[in-house]
């Protein structure tokens, strides 16, 4: 197997980043959400995991003064289970933390135990619950690295 990359997402990733964001969530962005989030939002960042000369992952998170917050997460199903997650989550972490960005949060269905179990890994710790959040009804877990859990 090649060597997994973790880089800042370019122009020609769109295509890979839309396709993983269909197969991964339920309720995907729609391209011209993914491109202007991408493209025009200047809080925004996307990092991709390149293996095989192909986008297998994807993040997207925005920076707002000294927080982070991830909006999406998606590793292709033919991928998972190989730390590719992991890495990106790694990646983030350090990029954020060496901008002087203290904390870090994220919304995840309450019903995601991998992805909880994953971010908990990472120092995320549950902080409280969006009722309904989801299209479905489903309840958000809100969860947060804050500077004081990072050496977790």
């Amino acid at each position: 197997m090649s060597q997994l990359i973790i880089r800042l997402a370019r122009r020609e990733d769109i295509e890979e980043i839309v396709t993983l964001e269909e197969l991964c969530f339920a309720t995907p962005w729609s391209r011209e959400s993914l491109e202007h989030d991408m493209f025009n939002n200047r809080m925004s960042t996307y990092l991709v995991a390149e293996l095989e000369s192909r986008v297998v992952g994807y993040m997207g998170f925005w920076t707002i003064v000294d927080e982070a917050h991830v909006n999406n997460v998606a590793v292709s199903p033919e991928y998972r289970r190989l730390h590719i997650g992991s890495a990106i989550i790694d990646t983030f972490i350090r990029m954020t933390s060496e901008a002087g960005i203290e904390s870090k949060t994220l919304e995840v269905r309450a019903g995601n135990g991998p992805a909880i179990g994953l971010y908990r890994k990472f120092g995320f710790e549950e902080a409280g619950i969006r009722p309904g959040y989801y299209e479905n009804g489903e309840d958000a877990i809100i969860m947060w690295r804050r500077q004081t859990n990072e050496g977790k």
